[in-house]
């Protein structure tokens, strides 16, 4: 955990942004689950299981939150990314991409709000776990 998001508390303004990033999720699952299709089913089911991810209350979700969101900003502009290459481009899909980018905009906020810079949040997770390798490294020679 960050030591931004560790130390603050968890506001109505935090619970609001995290209910507008499920929502969002699961809206543009929902559309992209009445398409019919495997990649569109598959697209639908991602976002489901990334929804589950920004909410479950497990030690490991709220640890590594801050990868759910990156993780879950790549899944959106990917999706943009893919329809933009690939269409169809009609009234449905320009509803769906416009909500997959008010979720990154979410996202975003969140994760400012909670991790600050990503950047120096991903180096502190890089050295963190170079440290361990090294501590585990040094561990296994001296046995």
């Amino acid at each position: 955990m960050s030591s931004l998001s560790a130390a603050r508390p968890f506001t109505i303004a935090d619970a609001a942004v995290r209910l507008g990033i499920v929502a969002l999720v699961l809206g543009t699952a929902y559309i992209h689950s009445t398409l019919g299709g495997l990649l569109f089913t598959l697209n639908a089911g991602g976002y489901l299981v990334a929804a589950v991810a920004m909410v479950v209350p497990l030690a490991l979700a709220s640890r590594f939150r801050w990868f759910i969101r990156l993780g879950l900003m790549g899944y959106a502009f990917a999706t943009i990314a893919g329809w933009a290459i690939q269409g169809p481009y009609y009234s449905t899909a320009f509803i769906a991409k416009g909500i997959e980018v008010a979720l990154i905009v979410l996202l975003a906020v969140d994760f400012a709000r909670f991790d600050g810079n990503p950047i120096r949040v991903i180096r502190s997770e890089v050295a963190s776990g170079m440290a361990f390798i090294r501590a585990r490294r040094t561990g296994l020679a001296e046995a």
